[in-house]
This record gives structure tokens, sequence and C-alpha cells, in this order.
């Protein structure tokens, strides 16, 4: 990949749903002119009009385009907040739509630390293992489908189905209700992208009927696991109990929304994006296939550092600090570009070169260290891992076969729909 600076500092606004519909070079482009010359930049909040609902415009935010500055800020949840007016939108969110899009994510001590300590103790290593053991059975059982065919939309027919399955499986959500899961997580991530908020819809009112609905499906679910536990997560969660403390119906209804929409599409996006590159970069295809193993490590997170599925995440100061010799006053917005920070020359060699075996790679693809770290990181990336192994075995030539359809999101990196192509097998 080669950045395109075609825009000046003064043209670039990312608050300007425009600006995300520019291809990946250019807007690569535009972070690597400010990570040189404007690292903190300002931008007025996005202004939304005629919503059902009120959404008020703010004071703006800074966007931190540097992997030191998003590092640091990650790293001192206690001065840069994600409870105060959310950590996954520019514009501060009504607390009902916090409780709905988001959860835990937000959440600041103490009751962060409150719901991360009853779903981890549900989200063990042997829930995990377990999980594990069917992402096999999963791939193999999505590829085998589309095996025959000989060409699919990869979006559609693989990439998205393993970690939908694997997610409803884990809750233990009936595959009748699948498509609903499906279709309610594109809504909620779709920034309005009209494939799924058809013009003329109110997206706000879109994505509250989105979260409601999910919401609705797993209070039920959640009330009947109580009665009839298995060994599915909803029922470890429901009946999680830590040093006294349990989740509500709520809770448990917005972490299930987290989960479908969060572990669904940043997945999906990763393997698509990871196909996509695979194509453009047959070098690096070539060395993966030949020593698959021995470069798996290092080739899932490098994955994930090129698609960064998760563009940036947003704290609100809560205190005066100083951060890279800016002050910074309480109630000042602060996005953490992701994006930007996995491309930063400062941090990474060659950055928009895609280096299977790079070797540090201090990614921040699932968000820097600190307390709100994804904490299905190692789900993701046994998922990427698996459906990459099984798709080198069974349909060892497929490549995209035509151009990506972008989500148009400031939010998501994700990618539509991806035509592919490769040798039919039985």
């Amino acid at each position: 990949m080669t950045p395109n600076e075609l825009l000046t500092v003064d043209e670039i606004d990312l608050s300007d749903l425009d600006f995300w519909g520019r291809s990946w070079e250019e807007r690569e482009g535009a972070f690597a002119l400010l990570r040189r010359e404007k690292p903190k930049p300002f931008y007025e909040e996005p202004d939304v009009e005629n919503s059902a609902i009120p959404l008020p415009r703010g004071a703006g935010y800074r966007a931190l385009m540097r992997h030191r500055d998003v590092v640091e800020v990650s790293r001192h949840p206690e001065i840069y907040r994600s409870g105060l007016g959310g950590a996954v939108s520019m514009i501060d969110m009504p607390e009902e739509m916090l409780e709905y899009f988001g959860g835990m994510i937000n959440t600041d001590n103490p009751r962060h630390a409150r719901l991360r300590r009853i779903v981890s103790q549900a989200f063990s290593p042997r829930m995990i293992r377990s999980i594990e053991d069917t992402i096999e059975k999963v791939a193999i059982d999505i590829i085998d489908r589309a095996a025959p065919s000989g060409e699919c939309d990869f979006v559609v027919d693989m990439a998205a189905p393993l970690p939908l399955k694997v997610i409803c499986d884990m809750m233990g959500v009936a595959e009748s209700d699948y498509d609903a899961v499906f279709r309610c997580s594109n809504i909620i991530l779709s920034m309005g992208d009209t494939e799924y908020i058809p013009e003329g819809t109110d997206p706000m009112l879109a994505f509250i009927n989105a979260g409601a609905e999910l919401n609705a499906l797993m209070e039920g679910l959640g009330k009947y696991r109580i009665e009839t536990p298995t060994d599915d997560l909803t029922s470890a969660l429901v009946n999680a109990n830590v040093d006294g403390e349990a989740l509500s119906h709520a809770e448990l209804a917005s972490f299930f929304i987290l989960l479908v929409v969060a572990g669904n599409e940043t997945t999906r996006n990763a393997i698509s994006h990871g196909l996509l590159a695979l194509t453009e970069y047959p070098d690096q295809r070539a060395l993966w296939q030949a020593d698959f193993d021995g470069l798996a490590a290092t080739a899932v997170d490098e994955i994930v550092r090129w698609a960064t599925p998760v563009i940036w995440m947003r704290r609100t100061v809560a205190e005066e600090t100083v951060l890279s010799g800016d002050e910074m006053h309480p109630g000042d917005k602060v996005l953490l570009m992701y994006a930007s920070a996995n491309r930063d020359e400062d941090v990474f060699s060659d950055p928009y070169r895609f280096d299977l075996a790079r070797d540090p790679n201090p990614h921040v693809g699932f968000g820097a260290a600190g307390p709100h770290f994804c904490l299905g990181a190692h789900l993701a990336r046994r998922e990427i891992l698996v459906m990459f192994r099984e798709l080198f075995k069974r349909l060892p030539d497929i490549a995209a076969s035509g151009e990506p359809d972008r989500l148009r999101s400031a939010f998501i990196n994700g990618i539509k729909h991806l035509p592919c192509a490769f040798t039919p097998a039985n």
C-alpha cells in the first residue's frame, strides 16, 4: 500500500462522513500527514439533525494520531474516562443508549471492575478451550458449503458466519435467531450505511430498535437459563457470583449486545481484510502456506494490525493533565485513533508493508494495554487462525476476485462484500 497524501491538513475532517468514503490509500495518507504535522488535531463534532433522538452537539474533540498518545491514555483510565458520555460515539450518548451500545465498554471503575470480574469468571480459560474445540468444526462446515461453487461472496458466505455462529453457540442462541442477530448487529454498526438502513429512515431510531430487539432476545434467554441452566455462556453469566455480586438482566443483555456486535463484526472484518491482503501480497501468502504453524502467531497479529477493524474509541478527560506537552482539561474529549497508531512510523518499521513475520508487533487492534483491552482477543485470534488454516487446506488457491465493497463508516473499518474465486472442491 502507498498512502496518498491528497488532502492538506486543513482539508481533513474526521467528523465528515465523506472523508470515510474516500479510498483506503487517501485515508492512510491523511493519517500520515496528521501524525507528522498535527498529531492531536481538533474537530467539531458531527451535527446530528432531524433525528427523533435529540443529541446535542458538544464542544468537539481531539484525535490522537500517534501510537504513544493512544497507549498513554489507555494506561490511565482514572484520568481518561469511558463512562462520561460513552466510548463509542463522538457525541455524548443518552444513558439508555450507552447501556444498549457498548455495555461495560461505556463504564469506569468501580462499575467496570465489577462487571469485568463477573464476566471474566464466565470467560474462563476452560470456557474458551471448550469454544476453541468447536471453531474448527464450524469453519470446516462453512467452507464445505461454499467449496463446490468455485466462487462466492467471501464476507457473507465465509467470514461472517464463523464468528456469528461461534458467538451465538457460546451464548446458547437458537439457530433460528441467527439472522436477527446478524441483521441487528449490521444496523448498530452501520453508521447509517444505506445497505442496512434505507434512505429516509432515522438512523438513531434504527439503532435503538435494533438494540431493543437484541435486548429482548437476551432478556428472554437469560431468564430461561436461570431456570434451566446448561453449559453455555449465558448460563455461566446468569449464575456467576463474584464476592456476592451478579449481573442484572439489563447488564446481561448489554453484554450480549457487546459480544454479538463487537465479537461478530470485528472478527468478520479482520478475516475479510486478511483474504484481501493475502491476495494483494502473494509473496506473504506463499510464505504462510509454506510454513503455516511457524508463522501462525505473528501472521494473525499482522492481519489484525493491517485491518484495525475498530478505527477508534473515545475517552473524556476527568481531571487536569498534560498529554505530550499539551494541557488537557476536564470535559475534553479525545479519540484514540487505532487506525493511525497502527501505522505509526515511530513504532512500526515500514508500516505500510504487510509482513506476516512482523515481530515485535505492538499493534493496538484490540485496544492498548489497560482495563479496556479486548476481553475476546484470544477468541478472535483463534477464529482468524483456524479460518485461514482450513482455507489453505481445503481451498488453497482462494483469492479475492474483485474490489471490496467497503462500509461507509467512521467507526468500523468494514468490508460488506468481497467476491472471491477458487478451484471447486467436493
